[in-house]
């Protein structure tokens, strides 16, 4: 073997020899030509150069800030392998190492380079070493042929041959279980021992010595037992196996094997589905593993749970809750310290953040014996982990601090304490002490919040005081000092440190804390002065009595006044924001009448002003029919009288925020009275569907933000519509321009109408539809429809600076390494354009943390992303307009604004009768027109009509329904 790898290495060095001759001559034919070019190559590659290395000293600093920066770590490893220099290479690869586990990619990286720049033997130690520690970071097959392959190059040193094979035993013991990756360990192993059995076979014809066959029958037993081992293991493609077992053995394959292998393959068979739907799966697949999981651990092989757990672990290692499941089934199951404290320490390097994977790791120590030493340096590490609450820290502390008490022998009392027990006690009662002084210090400065406002790490200490102390002195001042953090208004914060006393202080103490507490409490002051009562019914006197029921009465009589107090300060407050709306609103309606009063008279200033006269006289601003008979043209008979003004061809409209009908809106009659008569009966056929009778809200839906350019709406959201049941009917909204945009859907039953909800922004005709339920406002004035929290949602990113032709998939892909994404919502306005807005939900806090910490300014399509937490702005109802329904039904009509400020229309919102002269003549278009003669109620009708009306009565007449 050594002499054919020098034969290879000569082959090698002749063929470099030629190469590099080949391109010597090919420069000197170019150097004539490329003496230009070769000047600006050289300085675009000077300017990259400076480029580079502004770079990475920009990257060095940062690291310096933070050096747990995951990805300028990997960015920093990228520019100084393109720049060559290995000694800052090796050096940030090393740092990167320590803070965290390595991918596989990065790993092979180093070990290449390493690997080609390792020639002399005794570097090949160190090559090893950084193959010692990448197997550790992860399970991965490849790295594991990649140390095998390389131990083969040292095989002829003193006890290369055993190392190679001890590195192939362990490579199998690791991953020769992985049903589609193991194999290939399997494969290299047996023909490496087939090498090796071909230089121990004696040439043809020649009779081998007893040591020779000795040593060739060893060699054949090896192959022998490989293949045994193999096919007991249920492996992909493993029938291949066999037949290459049979065709190799010369005595066939024995019984004993045939059935080892006949059970493998039905295992085989088992875990085949599986293992398709991971082949066919997308990252991160945690679904598909932890199903896969749960059937080995059901089938309950240690050795198959383990490798299916490192394999899901291997893609998913940002994954915390995978982390814990891990530890969690060995620290019950398999209980192998070597193995149990690796996985711990692999846990908390690849999810820092996580503080039940450091107080698991506490804890896992402390059980399988680790020294003091080690565990403190374990919680060191922890606090400068950087978790992401103020309650992590108090937690991990608590673990600190339980695993410091354990350390101490309490069995005889502190007076009989020994020396070494001593030093343990006032261990921690130096961490007890640090404790506090870094949730003061560090956590409230970082979080602005203790995290610990119960005192719970206090409460601990003056209960191991009092308890295995017989220190109640030192007790008491703890809770003295837990009672001026604001915990006295608490009546179980006194009933705590009234308990203490009571196991282990006196009555005199105990009558002293409850006076103090009857004095401080004031969320259940009536429960504090019950279990004094009952204390001095046990243990006072009649003078201890008395004072105690005076005490108690005094302080429930001045309780009871400051809630009656309370309350009537509620009142008032509540009864003065009444009136000030009350009268904000009566100004908003005097304002407007007033505004409408002026218009009014600029109208009627106007002589000889034309109007039309079917539009305007027979139709006021709400489109609604006038009651006074429309005016006869020159030319025209009495069939336009008002008598016969009740077959006209209407419009109808309904409003979806006032929950009724709008009135009929009258088009412009064309001429010709055949067309006329032609439209009345379809009008009366829609008068009699839409019979408000017969509608039922609490069986209809409420559709908006629909184009107006929609073709046959009705017969187009009734197909939309009928998946989710029985659709009755459908009413579309209409103007005289048109379909308005907005209709209502009303099913046959109640149970279509939540079905009907979940379309709620489905994109018809590229807008989102909006669909809520129908509600009439008039009785429901304070109900809403925004469905999305509006509060603080841990579990959420919200990404803004999105490129506008970010689609989900785009966003899905970005977010997936950093955890399981349950949901992503792109914002988008009223008409589907994006608005550069998304939200991300994942499956629990941690992910979405590490997704702000890993995305925050990144860069997508040129743009940079802003992630954070997700915290909506509260929305004020009382400030704002419900968005929830379309602007077109919060004002009539005339009111609703365009772009530029103003009406979409010019007709005034003031009835005819306000603004028409009261003369006994009215303008005609050519003249004065003549009294319309519809007899005496028409008559009176329109002298009701010409009589001034006041503000009160103009306002009950808009609101009339």
């Amino acid at each position: 073997m050594a002499a054919t790898g020098n034969a290879e290495e000569t082959q090698l060095q002749e063929m470099e020899e030629e190469a590099g001759m080949e391109r010597e001559m090919d420069s000197d034919e170019e150097e004539g030509m490329g003496i230009e070019n070769s000047d600006d190559e050289e300085d675009d590659s000077s300017e990259d150069d400076k480029e580079n290395e502004a770079e990475i000293q920009r990257l060095e600093e940062q690291l310096s800030i933070n050096a747990f920066d995951y990805n300028c770590h990997v960015d920093l490893i990228k520019l100084l392998r393109q720049e060559g220099e290995l000694p800052p290479l090796r050096k940030a690869r090393q740092k990167m190492s320590e803070l965290f586990p390595l991918t596989e990619e990065i790993w092979l990286d180093w070990l290449k380079d390493e690997i080609r720049l390792t020639e002399e033997e005794q570097n090949r130690e160190k090559v090893y070493e950084l193959f010692e520690m990448a197997v550790k970071d992860y399970i991965c097959p490849e790295i594991w042929l990649e140390y095998a392959q390389y131990s083969i190059g040292g095989m002829g040193l003193p006890g290369g041959m055993e190392k190679v094979r001890s590195i192939f035993e362990r490579a199998l013991t690791a991953v020769g279980l992985h049903m589609t990756k193991g194999a290939t360990l399997w494969e290299a192993y047996r023909e490496f021992e087939n090498v090796i059995l071909a230089t121990v076979q004696p040439p043809p014809g020649i009779v081998p010595t007893c040591e020779q066959q000795e040593l060739l029958n060893a060699q054949l037993e090896r192959i022998h037992t490989l293949f045994r081992r193999q096919l007991a293991i249920p492996l992909m493609d493993m029938e291949g196996t066999y037949a290459e077992y049979e065709e190799w053995s010369d005595q066939g394959v024995s019984d004993t094997v045939s059935q080892k292998y006949k059970r493998a393959l039905q295992q085989m068979e088992k875990s085949k589905p599986y293992e398709e739907t991971l082949m066919a799966a997308e990252p991160p697949k945690l679904a598909e593993y932890q199903t896969y999981i749960d059937y080995e651990q059901k089938e309950g092989d240690p050795a198959r749970i383990q490798i299916i757990f490192e394999r899901a672990l291997a893609e998913n290692c940002l994954v915390p809750d995978m982390w814990a499941k891990y530890t969690k089934y060995l620290d019950r199951q398999l209980k192998i310290k070597d193995l149990v404290l690796s996985s711990h320490d692999r846990a908390v390097r690849n999810c820092p953040w996580t503080m039940g994977l450091w107080k698991n790791y506490l804890l896992a120590l402390e059980r399988h014996g680790a020294d003091h030493h080690t565990i403190s340096d374990v919680f060191e590490k922890a606090l400068n982990a950087g978790f992401i609450q103020a309650t992590d820290y108090v937690n991990i502390w608590e673990a600190y601090l339980d695993y410091l008490r354990r350390r101490v022998d309490f069995s005889k009392g502190e007076s009989t304490l020994t020396l070494e027990s001593s030093r343990e006690l006032e261990e921690l009662r130096a961490a007890f002490t640090r404790s506090l002084d870094y949730m003061k210090q560090d956590v409230e400065e970082r979080f602005s919040e203790s995290g610990d406002p119960s005192c719970t790490i206090m409460q601990v200490w003056a209960k191991i005081e009092a308890l295995h102390c017989k220190n109640i002195q030192k007790a008491r001042e703890l809770w003295d000092s837990i009672m001026t953090k604001g915990n006295a208004k608490f009546a179980n914060m006194w009933l705590e440190y009234y308990n203490l006393e009571r196991s282990y202080g006196d009555a005199l103490h105990c009558r002293k804390a409850l006076h103090r507490a009857v004095q401080c409490t004031s969320d259940y002051p009536e429960h504090v002065c019950e279990v004094l009562l009952t204390f001095e019914r046990v243990e006072g006197s009649l003078e201890d009595w008395d004072a105690a029921v005076q005490k108690t009465e005094t302080r429930l009589n001045r309780v009871n006044e400051q809630r009656a107090k309370s309350l009537s300060q509620v009142a008032e407050k509540e009864a003065h924001l009444v009136r000030q709306e009350e009268e904000k609103t009566e100004q908003r309606r005097r304002a407007k009448a007033d505004k409408k009063n002026q218009k009014k008279g600029q109208k009627g200033s106007r002589p000889g002003e034309k109007r039309k006269a079917e539009d305007e006289d027979n139709e006021n601003e709400w489109g609604e029919t006038s009651e006074q008979p429309p005016k006869r043209h020159r030319g025209e008979g009495n069939q336009g009288s008002f008598r016969g003004g009740g077959a006209e061809e209407y419009m109808e409209t309904e409003s979806g925020l006032f929950g009724r009908r709008a009135p009929p809106c009258r088009r412009q009659e064309p001429p010709g009275a055949k067309r006329g008569q032609q439209m009345a009966p379809a009008t009366v056929r829609k008068t009699q569907e839409d019979n408000p009778e017969q509608r039922k809200d609490d069986c209809s839906v409420f559709i908006s933000n629909l184009a107006f350019s929609m073709e046959d709406p009705e017969k187009r959201l009734k197909e939309l519509f009928e998946p989710c049941g029985p659709v009755q009917s459908v009413r579309p909204v209409y103007a005289a321009k048109g379909f308005r945009g907005y209709c209502y859907v009303q099913f046959e039953g109640k149970t279509s109408v939540p079905e009907a909800l979940k379309m709620d922004r489905r994109e018809v005709d590229g807008r989102p539809m909006f669909v809520s339920p129908c509600v009439d406002k008039n009785k429901n004035p304070d109900f809403k429809v925004f469905k999305y929290n509006t509060n603080l949602e841990k579990h959420k990113i919200f990404i803004s600076g999105l490129p506008f032709s970010c689609t989900r998939e785009q966003l899905e892909e970005l977010c997936k390494d950093q955890g399981t994404i349950k949901d992503i919502r792109l914002v988008t306005n009223r008409s589907g354009k994006p608005k550069g807005l998304a939200y991300v939900e994942f499956e629990d806090e941690a992910q979405a943390s590490q997704a702000v910490l890993k995305l925050d300014g990144t860069v997508l399509q040129e743009h940079t992303l802003s992630v954070a937490i997700s915290n909506p702005p509260r929305r004020n109802a009382a400030d704002k307009p419900d968005f929830s329904r379309p602007m077109g039904a919060m004002m009539p009509r005339a009111m609703v604004y365009g772009s530029r400020g103003k009406g979409r229309t010019q007709l005034s919102l003031i009835p005819r009768s306000l603004h028409r002269q009261t003369g006994s003549e009215s303008k005609a278009e050519n003249g004065t027109a003549p009294k319309p003669t519809g007899g005496a109620s028409g008559d009176a009708g329109f002298e009701a009509q010409a009589k001034p009306m006041s503000n009160s009565d103009f306002a009950k007449m808009l609101l009339r329904k």
